[in-house]
């Protein structure tokens, strides 16, 4: 089997001959990535400088602000692009629908025939708005200001579905966002008000991905339990997750497996932190035999993309690496 067709099978859970992976050289590797490009209209500017007091600081093509204290982290948004809402209707958008933003990821899928192509989009409308708005505000305005929080994210939802049907004529097999929800116990609003505003986007933005045949990846940190089966009914395909033990690996794998497909490192937060080799040896196994089903599918073994950034050394993740690659080399 090709990459692809390794990564394909674990999603249809459809006894993959071995376990698929994103792991680092010299380990396998079976997804091939693609990005958009800029759009002309809205330059993303020259991305992060540092500033005279030592901060740094970037501003987005949605037009917002970010800051960060070092060189490192991804930052987060000082000033969103709609301060007022009456800046909605003048803004600059990004145009996710021009062709020539995708050559870079079609010209990296053509070469990559035998890889799974995904292609990151810009996020789903949550992730969008929340920087537009900045995240304290944005919160607020969901209890305050219900028509203009719909406008917008219907504005965004537009936007998205662009990337969406672009991704497709690129020749991607997937396409991926990333949108936090989860804090360390509890989504970051009810589960209620999730389904009420948030589920009709997620519901129309996959059936736009499925019917341009392209799988759904999501990334989430934090505890989203309460909301799994409406992803999943919503048509999610996979869940990344850099922490899954905050819900439980048997939890997930007994009340989701064959339902949607995982894609984790080891746990980041709960497992690498330990620095035990034999800890984190079988942590992986676990999440290879339960997450994975026995080798049925479901399960894509994964690797946090910064040891700096979560405070190790790499020897630790080349541990899951290597456990890994033991456990799921032959199903």
């Amino acid at each position: 089997m090709t990459s692809r067709e390794i990564v394909i099978r674990t999603l249809e859970f459809n006894q993959p001959e071995r376990l698929a992976m994103s792991l680092p050289a010299p380990y396998p590797n079976d997804i091939c990535w693609g990005w958009t490009g800029g759009d002309p209209k809205c330059p993303p500017g020259s991305g992060w400088q540092q500033q005279a007091d030592g901060n740094w600081l970037m501003k987005d093509e949605w037009g917002n602000t970010w800051g960060r204290l070092e060189s490192i982290s991804k930052g987060e948004v000082v000033k969103g692009a709609l301060e007022t809402w009456e800046m909605m209707d003048s803004h600059t958008w990004p145009d996710y629908s021009l062709p020539e933003r995708y050559e870079p990821a079609r010209k990296v899928f053509a070469e990559n025939g035998d890889k799974f192509r995904i292609l990151g989009i810009p996020g789903f409308p949550f992730a969008v708005a929340r920087y537009m708005r900045r995240m304290e505000q944005f919160l607020a305005d969901l209890l305050l200001d219900e028509g203009n929080v719909a406008k917008l994210l219907r504005k965004v939802e537009s936007i998205i579905a662009d990337s969406i049907v672009q991704a497709a004529a690129a020749g991607a097999d997937a396409v991926m966002f990333a949108e936090d929800w989860g804090t360390q116990n509890r989504l970051l609003v009810h589960p209620r008000m999730w389904r009420e505003i948030f589920k009709p986007g997620f519901q129309r933005l996959c059936k736009c991905a499925h019917e341009n045949n392209l799988y759904v990846f999501m990334h989430s940190c934090g505890y989203i339990y309460d909301v799994i089966p409406d992803l999943i009914e919503s048509g999610i395909n996979v869940l990344q997750l850099d922490q899954p033990r905050l819900m439980g690996l048997e939890r997930l794998a007994d009340e989701f497996g064959g339902r949607v497909t995982f894609w984790s490192p080891v746990d980041i937060q709960a497992t690498l932190q330990t620095r035990d080799a034999a800890i984190i040896e079988e942590d992986a196994r676990l999440m290879v035999e339960k997450l994975g089903m026995g080798g049925r599918g479901g399960f894509i073994a994964g690797y946090y993309p910064s040891n700096e950034a979560i405070g190790l050394g790499a020897e630790w993740q080349d541990a899951a690496c290597k456990a890994f690659v033991k456990c799921g080399s032959g199903h």
